[in-house]
């Protein structure tokens, strides 16, 4: 397991905003409110023109610390689909591109690292995350929690695998091959590295806390690509020492990833409360996978966004009434908003689940 020392017990602000009346922070603990909550991940993005006029001749990266873009940017989805959670517009590789390591996001491609990590002493050489490293993002948050008034605000990070499987391969993979092959062949650099990634995330998760978000997701985006045994033994400690790390600020706690319809009971076992499905299997399917007890985020299938309404509405009709099997449902897509959907769809699917 990592050597790291371990980050020390953190104050919990106090002050934090009191959303008794939000659908969403209900449904996340387990209650029936009078509608079922919806937001969509990336909302806040390439789909929204308003969007893409602010970050005209903007890096992606530089509008993630300037503190007024990135809660302007924040806000638009709420403003224009009425959706019930806000979630913070920023990137998963944020806090590393904070602590200095040298990665850059690549129109068309996503995270690039100018120097792979892929041994000891590479692991050794990153750099750690201080707080005032990201306090632009905090800054954000802030301005985020005077304007966005009954609307709850989602902090998130990157899940130690998927940020490691960044630095291991060096940009996006679709196998994954170096990741996989550094794990079984070196296990203790590996836990090495996942040991300081927690960190690193644990530590952006505080300031967003600190600075006042009501929720916080965890992102695995990549962990489908692993068998359950291997995440159980490689991956599972690391995100539940963030999970666990946050525990403290009594928010709910959601952990989602892409291709994990056999992970979910592994994902919930590592400290979620609310667990993110994507659109592979059906949310009742899901939660007998759970155990039959257990909240759910999910799980639309971006794609079925482009299709027609009638299609669309079926769709969306099937999935609340399958979320129905949870304790608590919070409607979703299945991943994010794909870059040209039509943000008026969006809207309406918002509508129609609020009737529902």
């Amino acid at each position: 397991m990592s050597q790291t020392t371990p980050l020390p017990r953190h104050a919990v602000p106090s002050g934090r905003r009191e959303l008794p009346e939000a659908p969403f922070l209900a449904a996340a603990r387990g209650e029936r409110p009078a509608r079922t909550p919806v937001w969509f991940m990336r909302q806040a993005g390439r789909s929204l023109p308003e969007y893409r006029a602010l970050r005209e001749g903007v890096p992606m990266l530089d509008s993630c610390f300037d503190p007024e873009m990135l809660a302007e940017i924040t806000l638009q989805p709420v403003r224009r689909h009425g959706v019930d959670a806000a979630i913070l517009y920023s990137d998963i590789v944020v806090p590393l591109k904070a602590a200095g390591v040298d990665i850059d996001i690549v129109p068309g491609t996503g995270p690039v690292v100018a120097t792979p990590v892929r041994d000891l002493a590479a692991v050794k050489a990153l750099p750690e995350l201080e707080p005032e490293q990201v306090s632009p993002v905090a800054d954000g948050v802030r301005l985020l929690v005077e304007r966005l008034g009954g609307t709850p605000l989602i902090g998130f990070a990157g899940a130690p695998f998927t940020l490691a499987s960044y630095l291991i391969e060096g940009g996006p993979s679709r196998n994954h091959e170096h990741t996989k092959a550094l794990m079984h062949t070196s296990p203790e650099v590996w836990h090495e590295l996942a040991g300081r990634l927690a960190d690193v995330a644990l530590t952006f998760l505080r300031a967003q806390l600190d600075a006042g978000v009501d929720a916080v997701q965890l992102f695995d985006s990549w962990a489908g690509a692993l068998s359950e045994r291997d995440y159980r033994e490689f991956v599972l400690p690391h995100s539940a020492k963030v999970l666990a790390g946050v525990a403290e600020y009594g928010v709910p706690r959601i952990h989602f990833g892409v291709g994990t319809g056999e992970l979910l009971a592994a994902m919930r076992d590592a400290g979620a409360d609310v667990v993110g499905v994507d659109w592979r299997i059906p949310l009742d399917e899901a939660v007998r996978r759970l155990g039959g007890r257990a909240i759910v985020q999910g799980n639309l299938d971006p794609a079925l966004l482009h299709a027609s309404w009638p299609v669309l509405e079926a769709e969306v009709r099937r999935i609340v009434e399958e979320g129905k099997a949870a304790d608590g449902h919070i409607f979703n897509l299945g991943h994010g908003v794909l870059p040209g959907v039509d943000p008026d769809v969006l809207t309406r699917v918002v509508g129609l689940v609020h009737e529902l």
